[in-house]
């Protein structure tokens, strides 16, 4: 039964979340912030530690979600992400950065399959499950917008001193936290609760199915590609930038400021409108088009270096394009018991094709160059993304 009035309440609330749920005051400093004490292959050692915690920690916390709530999960997941920002602002070393890490992964994997578990029986209860891929994008939306506002004022508060963009973005993010307590817990009387002998038949039985098989695979390849480069885009930024005289006067936090800001904007654009392009090109197309389209873009900046920012804007594009449809596809074919748990799975398995992504574009970064390192993440996956697509007839199957 439909909810129009309450429902429409209950998704101001998530949008109102979401707001909160941004790391923008931290995102265009992280990199440099760290490479004040590390080198690139430390940073690929922690960007491999981060997704292999994300791997080790998917199930479990799913099925936390799925057995205390995916709402109160969410909860949890903001208390980690806050420990951690705020750890920044007193860590000095490599085993203190670990630990970070640790607490920074627990808080994605208590979000990861809980917030879509979470929206997806929420819309079904109060308004229409249809609609989950308008209001997560949208959302998404929201969160970037947001976003981008607090890049440009914490790149500004990067230069006064480099600790308090994460006194800012812990802020934001505990302010989320009386937001989240407001929200229902949808499906909590008749929910049946998958017990812990049975998560691994779950888990195998719907991950491994002829309609995501190769559907999981394929997207956990053009997301994690596109997630391990990411850690280059600003030493590749401030190199090319540095050769432009226009922003020769212009300390390098404010100007990834403003250009983070701009890779937001890019992102909250596409995140508003991924309905209206999943309507548009259809399921199958909007997971081929776009990601072989943006693995392109990552190589040709290696022959011309000033390309790099076109292919910096797809990057941030592709991802809140494809990350609705790839978790509507997921809900869909996914039950009400344990959703959030094979939702983590799915996740888990991104983690999988992260971790030696993340290690190898490390080496390769210091022993090359940035760019180098982001060609290889294009070129992996259009070698293997487009493998399974053209092996796998479910991928295609699947996806419509």
């Amino acid at each position: 039964m439909t909810e129009p009035t309450g429902g429409s309440r209950v998704v101001r609330r998530y949008y109102l979340y979401r707001a909160t749920a941004t790391v923008g005051f931290v995102t265009p400093i992280f990199t440099i912030f760290l490479l004040r004490e590390l080198s690139f292959s430390q940073l690929g050692a922690l960007s491999g530690l981060y997704s292999a915690l994300v791997v080790l920690g998917e199930i479990p916390t799913g099925y936390v979600g799925d057995r205390v709530g995916h709402r109160n999960s969410l909860v949890i997941g903001a208390g980690c992400k806050a420990a951690s920002l705020l750890g920044f602002v007193v860590a000095e070393t490599f085993p203190a950065f670990v630990v970070l890490y640790v607490f920074w992964a627990a808080g994605l994997t208590f979000d990861s399959g809980s917030r879509s578990a979470w929206l997806y029986e929420t819309l079904a209860e109060r308004l229409d499950e249809s609609a989950f891929t308008r209001v997560r994008g949208r959302g998404e939306s929201v969160n970037r917008w947001i976003g981008a506002g607090t890049m440009v004022l914490g790149s500004l508060l990067y230069v006064g001193d480099p600790r308090l963009p994460f006194v800012a973005a812990t802020g934001l993010t505990l302010l989320g936290v009386p937001v989240l307590l407001s929200l229902p817990e949808p499906g909590s009387a008749g929910r049946r609760r998958i017990e812990l002998d049975e998560i691994v038949g779950l888990v195998w039985g719907t991950l491994s199915g002829p309609s995501l098989r190769s559907f999981v695979g394929y997207t956990a390849l053009a997301l994690g590609s596109v997630s391990a480069a990411q850690l280059y885009v600003q030493p590749i930024a401030v190199d090319v930038l540095s050769r432009i005289e226009t922003f020769g006067t212009m300390p390098p936090a404010a100007t990834l400021g403003i250009l983070y800001a701009a890779f937001t904007a890019v992102a909250a654009v596409a995140s508003y409108y991924a309905d209206v392009v999943e309507d548009a090109l259809g399921r199958r197309r909007t997971l081929l088009f776009l990601p072989v389209g943006t693995a392109a873009l990552m190589i040709v900046p290696l022959a011309v270096p000033a390309l790099a920012f076109p292919a910096f804007f797809a990057m941030r594009g592709v991802d809140p394009l494809v990350r609705p449809v790839t978790h509507a596809h997921l809900n869909e074919h996914v039950g009400s018991a344990g959703r959030a748990t094979v939702i983590s799975a799915s996740s888990m398995v991104f983690g999988l094709v992260r971790t030696p992504l993340s290690l190898a574009g490390g080496v390769l970064a210091d022993a090359t160059s940035a760019l180098a390192a982001v060609a290889a993440f294009g070129g992996a996956f259009l070698v293997g993304g487009m493998g399974l697509w053209l092996v796998g007839g479910s991928v295609v199957g699947g996806a419509d």
